[in-house]
């Protein structure tokens, strides 16, 4: 199957399995893309060939990531017979200290990974598995790892440090950073699209969705990152708070009782925008619900707030700023957000034209502004598209 003619692009989270298929080459076309979203609740798998027709959509039963890897698999190949799959390559989490390119997958490898979940407890476990199911099904198939955290290999040694105890640090307790790939999907998107001058200067990058992380980038480097040690730290998310003052985790261990299994829950799924509002983690309907809910607009501000804030110290570090760059769900969609998060930051070059933002346009600042504010989607399925197919390149058809 190596020799086949698509490479399959799976993206396993929390509550969702996204997966494409793109077509081989210098630059991989996609064939098809789906998701299945609502695992463990209400689920529904839907697929949309390569111009977004639908091509599949009904509501399935999955309790668990288990039940869902098989139908997830049966349809893709059902699809895919057309362009059998030469590998699939993985969206995962969590690379370590070791791991700062894509590798193909094996005995080895796997067994690092799981020993670096619990740096990734409720992320990493699930790619593992998606790893799992592929080999279960296909053992033949050859299998790609694209880590998260390998764009920020590039932080320097200060932006890495948590200010613990250096014997914590030289146990891997540090600064890692997120969201990697959708980070190098903008990069390349504008390299490719605006040439390397696009590139050269300083960046900021924000991505917003229901995971939400920015980083500061020069001459297309990480240099900074809201997200650090864990996918928990920095921006207000759909159900991650982010900035915490630790002595808050401290008073709820010792004045409440709360064991590790009811923080951990509350930390990642009970809080953010959907602990805020009290109502959804989803900013579509907070925003519906902003006239009528004081809560659901509070959520709003401090989720806008929170961006604000890290924007101007992620400014700080580039010692100014000549682009800003929104995507992700909330990103390349909200424009309402958008412009809250902009208002009033004319000292800083940004400013926008009502007009762009409103159709998210490519370019949403006026022409004049000193700094460009741009929508671009981002698209972390293609960049581990083209690693895996450039693995394939590097290594035959055997990878």
């Amino acid at each position: 199957m190596a020799g086949g003619d698509s490479i399959l692009v799976l993206n396993c989270g929390s509550s969702s399995i996204k997966f494409a298929l793109f077509t081989r080459g210098d630059r991989p076309a996609r064939l098809m893309s789906g998701a299945a979203t609502g695992i463990g609740g209400p689920a529904r798998l839907r697929c949309n060939d390569g111009r977004g027709e639908p091509l599949f959509d009904a509501a399935i039963d999955a309790p668990d990531h288990g039940a869902i890897f098989g139908l997830v698999l049966e349809r893709i190949e059902a699809i895919a017979t057309t362009a059998p799959i030469a590998a699939v390559g993985h969206r995962v989490v969590h690379g370590g200290e070791r791991y700062a390119v894509p590798v193909r997958v094996d005995g080895a490898v796997e067994a690092d990974l799981r020993n670096l979940i619990p740096l990734a407890p409720l992320h990493l476990g699930i790619n593992l598995a998606g790893i799992a199911a592929v080999r279960a099904r296909c053992p033949a198939l050859p299998q790609v790892a694209c880590f998260d955290t390998a764009f920020h290999r590039t932080l320097p040694p200060v932006a890495r440090e948590t200010g613990l105890p250096r014997r914590y640090t030289d146990a891997g307790i540090r600064r890692y950073g997120f969201h990697g790939l959708s980070y190098e999907s903008v990069v390349a998107t504008l390299r490719t699209q605006e040439g390397e001058d696009a590139v050269a200067g300083r960046l900021i990058v924000a991505h917003l969705g229901s995971g939400a992380s920015m980083t500061a980038i020069r001459a297309g480097r990480s240099l900074d990152t809201t997200m650090g040690f864990s996918a928990l730290d920095g921006l207000l998310m759909g159900t991650r708070c982010g900035d915490l003052d630790p002595g808050v985790l401290l008073h709820l261990l010792r004045e409440q009782g709360m064991d590790r299994a009811v923080l951990e829950k509350m930390l990642y799924t009970e809080s953010g925008l959907l602990g805020v509002s009290a109502v959804s983690a989803d900013m579509r309907v907070l925003l519906a619900r902003e006239a009528d809910l004081p809560a659901a607009a509070l959520a709003v501000e401090l989720f806008c707030m929170r961006v604000r804030k890290h924007l101007g110290a992620l400014t700080a570090v580039l010692a100014g700023l000549d682009r800003l760059i929104f995507t992700g769900g909330i990103g390349e969609h909200a424009a309402a957000v958008r412009a809250r998060i902009s208002a009033d930051l004319d000292y800083l070059g940004i400013v926008l034209d009502p007009e762009r933002n409103a159709r998210s346009a490519r370019t949403i600042s006026v022409d004049e502004a000193p700094v460009r504010v741009q929508v671009i989607p981002t698209d972390e399925e293609a960049v581990i598209a083209a690693h895996t197919e450039s693995l394939l390149a590097q290594r035959g058809s055997g990878l």
